[in-house]
């Protein structure tokens, strides 16, 4: 009889393999043509009117808002994108065996569209391929919500109870959940390697997590076009485009 022989069971003291944690904010997803907020070509520069379509109170409380954060939804390129080679670099990484958690400010799920398990992405600011009824709490796909839309309904009501709906995202004046973020911080305190790539560092908490993770021991590696507050606390800060750098970088990580 043949067969495969039994795999012997690792060693109790087996060296534990190093966490990475990658914290990737809206200069990850640019080279999927969605552009960033606070860069030179930014969506809040271009148009500073902009961040009032996704700002909690203006958008319950003035219902052209919520007609224009429909248009924007519809005519956006968010979720018609897909995974660009640095999306493709972390799910490479992560089924190497590496152990990889994804910490992301972004909402357009290309980090799992990429190949990430869901499990190993927390999504600090929700996400926009579903949409949440600020009165029921229901959720249900975003694309059903658009269809609405597409067939002239410019401010789609949840079919259960009829109140607001809204994408299941983080909106300014909003409260990051409390669960995603305490994992997160576990995470950036438990790391080995801590990458924050495409992100200014300047928006809180989820940028503190950085320096939380220099403070344990990371070691720290930013990639981003311009300097960010935390570049002092950094081992490596790389200025050369995403998506060139991150795959060789996260190609040392490999086994």
């Amino acid at each position: 009889m043949t067969g495969t022989a039994p795999t012997s069971p690792a060693p109790h003291n087996a060296p534990r393999r190093p966490l990475v944690a990658i914290l990737s904010g809206a200069g990850i997803s640019t080279d999927s043509g969605i552009p960033d907020y606070r860069g030179p070509n930014g969506l809040w520069r271009q148009d500073p009117e902009a961040e009032k379509l996704v700002t909690y109170e203006y958008y319950m409380n003035d219902p052209e808002i919520r007609r224009r954060s429909w248009r924007m939804r519809q005519d956006g390129p968010a979720l018609r994108a897909r995974p660009n080679a640095a999306h493709e670099a972390i799910a490479r990484l992560e089924r190497s065996g590496v152990p990889v958690r994804v910490i992301t400010q972004n909402v357009d799920g290309l980090h799992q569209l990429a190949g990430v398990p869901d499990r190993k992405v927390l999504e600090l600011h929700g996400t926009a391929r579903t949409v949440l009824c600020t009165g029921c709490g229901a959720r249900s796909p975003m694309s059903e919500a658009l269809e609405r839309v597409a067939a002239g309904d410019p401010d789609p009501a949840c079919t259960g109870c009829g109140g607001i709906l809204k994408s299941a995202t983080v909106m300014f004046g909003e409260r990051l959940d409390p669960e995603v973020l305490g994992t997160a911080v576990s995470v950036a305190k438990a790391a080995d390697v801590f990458i924050a790539v495409g992100t200014s560092l300047q928006v809180q908490p989820a940028a503190s997590l950085a320096g939380l993770a220099a403070e344990h021991g990371a070691r720290l590696i930013i990639v981003n076009a311009e300097p960010t507050p935390y570049d002092e606390l950094a081992a490596e800060t790389i200025r050369t485009p995403i998506g060139t750098a991150l795959p060789e970088l996260l190609a040392t990580l490999a086994p």
